[in-house]
């Protein structure tokens, strides 16, 4: 069971590339349906792993400390502070990840499923960095930390999914070369029909989406600015490009981050409550005998 998708590859440094990756152009993905077309599965999926990824949260190039607990991994967000996230592929073959911030895809914004969001491209072995919200093909504006008032998900209506960053992991298959048959000169006129269809059911779904959108935005949930989101920031320069990529339909790996300020944190039970009679004893059970000062100071 396989998909054609299009992907975008991201100039991410000097070495590492990175994509989105897109549906194919209309005549090859017409191709690939009748060839690929995915069947049902009553069965639910299996649970899948990390698989081996690593996807770590940087402030100033280095990674912040992460803690187990509940089955998730957590983080303490350090309010106003930028953030990039770093991800490294650890296999043979490249990978498309499905990368969402505050449950908003860091390409586009979108909410969709892992198969249907659009993807950024690690090499074999490869790692990239991604440090913000990608605007154009040439922008991105960075990611920092932020309350919930002042988050990107606030400010377009997507507020019920802060403070969480997940990465789906899917792997490429090995290149299959289609090679699309020849247009008779009578098709013509249905093919265009065919477009003109296509656009006006682009269009409908457009307005459904946007309708459904509203609908999500009338229901989320207020903001509270005790805890954590991301926040919008700066433009930077983050080129892209893009590539046609075939994946596997199963992710390979799967991996997700909660973030909260320490408090939030100490609510949850991740960090210990502080207890304002322990600090002496903290203190005393620190003291030791001797100094190297060689006489009494003036009190």
């Amino acid at each position: 069971m396989r998909k054609s998708v299009t992907a975008i590859l991201a100039v991410v440094s000097l070495i590492l590339l990175g994509a989105f990756v897109f549906p194919m152009d209309k005549t090859l993905a017409r191709v690939s349906d009748m060839v690929n077309q995915p069947e049902p599965n009553p069965l639910p999926e299996p649970t899948v792993s990390d698989g081996g990824f690593e996807v770590e949260v940087l402030v100033d190039g280095r990674p912040l400390d992460e803690y187990a607990a509940r089955g998730r991994r957590y983080i303490e967000a350090l309010e106003g502070e930028e953030y990039e996230l770093r991800i490294h592929n650890p296999l043979d073959v490249r990978v498309a990840v499905a990368l969402s911030v505050d449950g908003m895809n860091t390409i586009d914004a979108r909410r969709t499923s892992a198969w249907d969001a659009s993807k950024w491209v690690i090499e074999p072995y490869g790692t990239i960095t991604i440090s913000g919200w990608q605007m154009s093909s040439s922008r991105a504006r960075r990611f920092y930390f932020t309350t919930e008032s002042d988050s990107y998900g606030a400010k377009i209506g997507q507020t019920a999914n802060l403070g969480v960053i997940s990465a789906v992991f899917f792997r490429e298959n090995r290149p299959i070369v289609i090679t699309p048959r020849p247009i008779r000169p009578y098709e013509d006129d249905r093919i265009e029909r065919d477009e003109g269809r296509r656009k006006e059911e682009s269009s409908q779904s457009r307005d459904s989406a946007g309708a459904a959108q509203s609908k999500s935005e009338a229901v989320s949930p207020r903001a509270d600015d005790d805890y954590a989101a991301t926040g919008i920031g700066r433009n930077v320069h983050n080129d892209v490009t893009w590539i046609h990529l075939d994946l596997q339909s199963h992710p390979v790996g799967e991996m997700t981050i909660r973030y909260e300020y320490h408090d939030a944190l100490v609510r949850l039970g991740i960090f210990p409550r502080h207890n304002p009679r322990q600090e002496p004893l903290r203190r005393r059970e620190s003291s030791t005998g001797f100094d190297d000062r060689r006489y009494s100071p003036e009190p």
